[in-house]
């Protein structure tokens, strides 16, 4: 299973913040994962590192909620008749990220490959605004953390 991730790393602020944004090597393992779990190959991704104003203007305007968040996915929709391998686009929000990893106890790298895989899930068409859906994303998440040495996120 191959993913092939353009990362845009666009943060710029704290230092400490942008030191642990992962590498795009990283990213790519982490994508990778979700493909194999889930038996797909050779989809392109757009994995993009931002900051909180760019973040809260994307999800103002795509979900009409006026906040920074931590992963947004954007679907990609080819038109009729075309095949593409274009999964989508993810933003990460690094202060998000970093804000939420303290907030919760969990190592920073962790918490930035459980919303990497999260995003990914999503852009493969995964929800979570009903129970049973929720219950899925999530125990897929799981399966694909543990596999990546990760605990569950769920459970800390």
């Amino acid at each position: 299973m191959s993913a092939i991730v353009d990362y845009q790393q666009a943060f710029e602020g704290e230092q400490d913040i942008a030191d642990a944004i992962p590498l795009p090597a990283e990213v790519e393992a982490w994508a990778n994962a979700v493909l194999s779990h889930e038996g797909i190959s050779d989809q392109e991704v757009t994995v993009r590192f931002t900051n909180e104003d760019e973040s809260q203007s994307l999800n103002s305007e795509y979900r009409g909620k006026d906040k920074p968040t931590n992963v947004l996915s954007f679907p990609f929709e080819a038109p009729p008749g075309i095949e593409m391998n274009l999964l989508g686009d993810l933003v990460i929000c690094a202060p998000v990220i970093s804000r939420e990893a303290k907030e919760q106890g969990k190592q920073v790298r962790d918490h930035y490959a459980h919303m990497t895989v999260h995003g990914v899930l999503h852009l493969l068409g995964y929800d979570h605004m009903e129970d049973a859906e929720a219950q899925e994303m999530e125990s897929k998440e799981i399966a694909i953390l543990a596999q990546l040495g990760i605990d569950n996120p769920y459970e800390i």
